[in-house]
This record gives C-alpha cells, structure tokens and sequence, in this order.
C-alpha cells in the first residue's frame, strides 16, 4: 500500500510517499481500505513538534525524542472493510465505516486495521467518504468538552475558534443540547457561525469580549487564544472554561470560587463515534470543510490545516 511518511520534525517537506505493506487484520479485527482522512491540526503538531507551552519534552517522549516514533500520522478515516480477521461477524466486505484511531494515527496510508471493538462505527448514510471524514476529530473533541462541562440546556456558551474543526462541531452540539451560543470568529466566517446555529458573532480583530460585560455559563477556547485568568470574569457562577487547547500550566489552573477549568486529553470512546455518526444522520451534525485535497497532494494539506485559517476539517481524498 502507499503511506506517507514523516520522517523527522519539520514542516510539510519531510512527508514522504511510500510502499508499505498491506496490513492484515487479526481475529477480532477488520482491514479498512480508507476512501477519505483528514490533516487537524493534531497532525500539524506532531510532524512540526510545534506543541502548547510546557509540552516539548513531554511529547518527544510521547511521539519520539528525534522523529516520530509512528511515521504514518492520520487521525481519522471513512472507507468500506476490505478484509476481515478470525471471528468477525458484526462487518463484511463492503460494509462502508468510519474510524477514529486518535493517537494511534495510522491513517494516512491506503489501508488500516481497526479492533471491531474499537472506535469503528457505520458510516452515515447520507454521507459521501470525504464529509463523513470530517465528523470525528472535531466532533470528538467538542462532545468531549461538553459533557465534561456536563452542559444543560438554557445556558449560554462561547465558543473561541468557533469556525475550525473542533469549534464548528462545538457550535452545532452545544446548539443541539439547548444552550445559546455565541461564536468568537473572524468577520468572514460570522456567516458560517449563524448557519451553524451561534445566536451571535465576535469578530476577535474588533472586540475583546474579555473586556465586555456579558457573561457565559460555560467558554470553550478551542484554538489556545485565551486563559482561564483572563476567562473567568466573564462566566456566571458554577461557569465552566473548556481549556479545548490549554498549554501545560492551563492543566492545573486553580478554581476560582465556584467557577473551574476543564483540560486533557478527549477520550477516544467507540460510543462516541457511533453518536457522531446517528447525529450527522439526522441531520444534526453537519460536517464543515475546508477543502478536499487528493492523496497524492497530502502536504498541501498539511500546509493548508497548519495556516490556523481552516475552515472546519482540511479532508484528503483518495479518489481521483
């Protein structure tokens, strides 16, 4: 099969594509043939090492101390199960999924072996590969934070970052839980906040509603533009701050008074893949993409997901 590879650090030119075995699927395992993936912006930091402050050395034990440790980087796929292994009598070949192997990574090749177990769920019929691709970095990350935040409806939420992958599923789940959103974005994607349910828009390069009197229940940093410090004047008591993409001294911000951050790592349930699935199904949860780049162009995309201008999820294709 073809993979890319990241051979070091650096930026898109040490991706590199390559022959690498076909993997086959074990008992209890099924071989993916991946029709559609994406570059977030969790692959734009491993390949660069670029990580929040106070991460460095931790994620070069993580992921590698000179290079990544797992060259096949890739968080998510759609495709149809190509093969599968002893046992297996829940797919078949044919059967059209989508996967989220999060840290495993491992999706940016023609091919990947998913646990039937694991975070594998059917792929939403009334979606083509590349959208439904786009459903389950941003999408697991936002359902994440908010039950977390355990979010009730009537209350009213910010949402920083609002038109990226994690920030326009969070804009769209909180709306469908009941809580009013207001959306922090720039003036050109205001549009693209209303249309995914934001009740109100804050083009950052005007206002700092940091500095404005409107309070929120919950305000779900989704790009590391804030701080808990400076967030929590403007919650309500009992407020909650999603610190979606915190630095490390962020993780063990300190409450004050009733109101607290919340951090870490977004589980990677395969529960959760299944509810991305049935919400974009019915039609609650629709994928936002910046643009779909062919395979055999993998690096544009990660030159395009690295900007930190992407609208929703930068998808790569393998058709065409």
């Amino acid at each position: 099969m073809k993979a890319w590879i990241c051979r070091a650090y650096g930026g898109p030119d040490v991706l590199a594509l390559e022959d690498r075995p076909t993997p086959v699927p074990k008992a209890g395992e099924i071989l993916i043939r991946i029709r559609a993936t994406t570059v977030a912006s969790g692959d734009v930091r491993v390949r660069a090492l670029s990580m929040p402050r106070g991460f460095g050395l931790i994620a070069r034990a993580v992921f590698g101390f000179t290079r990544p440790r797992q060259p096949i980087l890739g968080t998510d796929l759609a495709g149809t199960v190509e093969a599968v292994g002893r046992g297996v009598t829940a797919w078949k070949p044919g059967d059209a999924v989508i996967g989220f192997p999060g840290g495993g990574m491992r999706c940016h090749a023609e091919y990947r072996v998913m646990a039937t177990d694991g975070p594998v769920a059917p792929k939403p019929a009334n979606l083509g590969f590349e959208e439904a691709a786009s459903l389950c970095f941003g999408g697991m990350t936002a359902l994440h934070f908010l039950r977390k935040a355990a979010l009730k409806a009537g209350e009213r939420v910010l949402v920083i970052g609002a038109s990226g992958a994690v920030g326009s599923a969070m804009v769209q789940l909180a709306t469908h839980m009941g809580a009013t959103v207001t959306a922090v974005t720039s003036a050109g994607n205001a549009d693209l906040a209303r249309a995914l349910g934001a009740v109100a828009v804050i083009d950052y390069a005007r206002r700092d509603f940091t500095r404005e009197d409107e309070t929120y229940d919950v305000i779900a940093d989704t790009v590391g533009a804030s701080t808990f410090a400076a967030c929590h004047p403007r919650l309500n008591e009992g407020g909650r701050y999603l610190a979606v993409s915190a630095d490390l001294p962020a993780l063990f911000a300190r409450p004050v008074g009733t109101k607290r951050s919340v951090g870490g790592p977004a589980a990677e349930r395969r529960e959760d893949v299944a509810e991305l699935a049935r919400l974009a199904e019915a039609g609650v949860l629709k994928p936002v993409i910046d643009g779909i780049h062919p395979f055999d162009r993998l690096p544009e995309a990660h030159a395009r997901a690295g900007t930190g201008r992407k609208r929703g999820s930068v998808v790569v294709s393998m058709a065409g």
